[in-house]
């Protein structure tokens, strides 16, 4: 029964399906948020604390109103851990289902990048089934992969077995989902010069915002051992340039803006800024962690940081943002008008025109949310536009990077923000589902007339 109505709807009422699922998962949450023992002092979280809380773990975001560690009890942290757990599945099968339901019905199995090409019975939806059970066999493998290799670290660190294993679980589900939670009180902070730490932590990030299909397209790939390149897929090839791509320029520009910056890079050494310049390029992909205050940035990095967080990481991932493909489509359109070329061509293959509308109508509507959101609180707060700006695009994009004012957000704030990181997050998905599946045929085609552009 269960099968037929997630069949049904992922088909004939996406948009529907994502967003329901996502408003019940999160009021589960904040229920099991609400008991004071959820709480460190048994006194019980206010209703706006908890809300914001579930739906940011739920949405893998990472703000927070209140200090993880300290406020929350053990239940209360393992609560926002499953929260964690479940969003990520969520927004890797919804999405996936919504891939599969927009191939087949429309045929373009590249727009909305469910790697159908791969010929596996896990994109029929048929098997439902199969493919949730493949995407929560691959994503708890890689958490548990980052939580191993970080436990013996931590170990190391003087910590007991039970704590170092809490811990290296903790960071291994919050990287790869980008969440951007912690379960200490200075976060990643006390290692911004431990390699052994910060390496997978930032890796978990990376793959976990390359998203299902490009990582199920390489799985299948790596059985063709010399012959990998040609199965690729055209979207796991634009993913995986395009973040690589975004990471250096990333890496290059902000560890160059905030190279002698005093509370930030400056006062490290050559390894230690490295690896916070890294960590800074990489977490906007919708990570959300960090190792220096980001408060203290320069307001360019801010912009920078800004820009990075607007596009985040892979279609059908776990990290938010506009995805890295539909930027590399809008680049490319923009190439290929540059060069007077009627089509959109990139490794051997044509980007369908209406691939390019709607990559034209997320942005729009992203840009759209953004706007709307940082107007509303620049009216209820009083701090400046830069900060509303990196805050809002950090809850739009789910991303979890602030520059300190979250906690000190009125209610309106921050109940606006827990709007914004649930549209954020079933928002992009949705409307690209239901944009995607309107094939309406018309008969009749008005005469074609050229309107002045720039």
């Amino acid at each position: 029964m269960l099968r037929e109505w997630v069949d049904r709807t992922a088909r004939e009422y996406p948009a529907r399906l994502a967003m329901t699922v996502f408003a019940a998962v999160i009021t589960l949450f904040t229920l099991l948020l609400l008991p004071p023992w959820a709480t460190a002092t048994d006194t019980g979280a206010r209703f706006v604390d908890a809300l914001f809380t579930a739906t940011s773990a739920v949405c893998i975001t990472g703000l927070v109103v209140v200090d993880t560690a300290e406020y929350w009890s053990e239940y209360g942290r393992a609560v926002i851990l499953l929260g964690i757990k479940v969003g990520g599945l969520g927004v890797m099968t919804i999405a996936s289902l919504l891939g599969i339901a927009v191939s087949r019905r429309i045929g373009l199995t590249q727009k909305l990048l469910t790697a159908s090409e791969t010929k596996t019975g896990t994109t029929r939806l048929g098997e439902v089934g199969s493919l949730i059970r493949l995407i929560i066999v691959v994503s708890t493998s890689i958490e548990l992969t980052i939580a191993l290799i970080l436990l013996p670290r931590f170990l190391a660190l003087d910590e007991s077995l039970g704590l170092a294993l809490w811990h290296s679980t903790f960071y291994g589900i919050s990287a790869f989902n980008n969440a951007g939670f912690v379960p200490t009180v200075d976060g990643l902070l006390p290692y911004a010069s431990d390699w052994l730490v910060i390496i997978p932590v930032v890796l978990g990030v990376f793959i976990g915002a390359l998203g299902f299909p490009v990582m199920l397209n390489l799985l299948q790939a790596r059985r063709h051992g010399r012959r990998f390149l040609r199965h690729l897929s055209l979207h796991t090839k634009l993913t995986i340039t395009t973040s690589v791509a975004l990471l250096v320029a990333g890496l290059v520009i902000i560890g160059a803006m905030e190279w002698a910056n005093p509370e930030t890079l400056g006062g490290q050494d050559l390894s230690t800024k490295f690896l916070s310049a890294l960590m800074a390029s990489v977490m906007p992909r919708s990570g959300g962690f960090n190792t220096f205050d980001v408060g203290a940035m320069r307001a360019e990095s801010w912009l920078v940081t800004d820009a990075l967080m607007f596009v985040g990481g892979g279609s059908a991932s776990t990290a938010g943002g506009i995805k890295v493909t539909t930027l590399a489509v809008m680049l490319l359109a923009i190439v290929a008008e540059a060069r007077g070329d009627r089509d959109v061509d990139v490794f051997g293959r044509r980007i369908p025109r209406d691939t390019l509308r709607l990559s034209i109508a997320v942005v729009f509507i992203g840009a759209t949310m953004v706007l709307v959101s940082c107007i509303a609180l620049v009216r209820i707060t009083d701090f400046s536009l830069s900060q509303i700006l990196f805050e809002v695009i950090s809850a739009f994009a789910t991303v979890g990077l602030s520059t300190g004012i979250t906690g000190d957000l009125p209610d309106g704030g921050k109940y606006w923000l827990s709007a914004l990181m649930y549209l954020g997050r079933v928002g992009t998905i949705s409307v690209l589902g239901a944009l995607a599946l309107r094939d309406r045929r018309r008969v009749i085609r008005f005469p074609e007339e050229r309107p002045i552009i720039g």
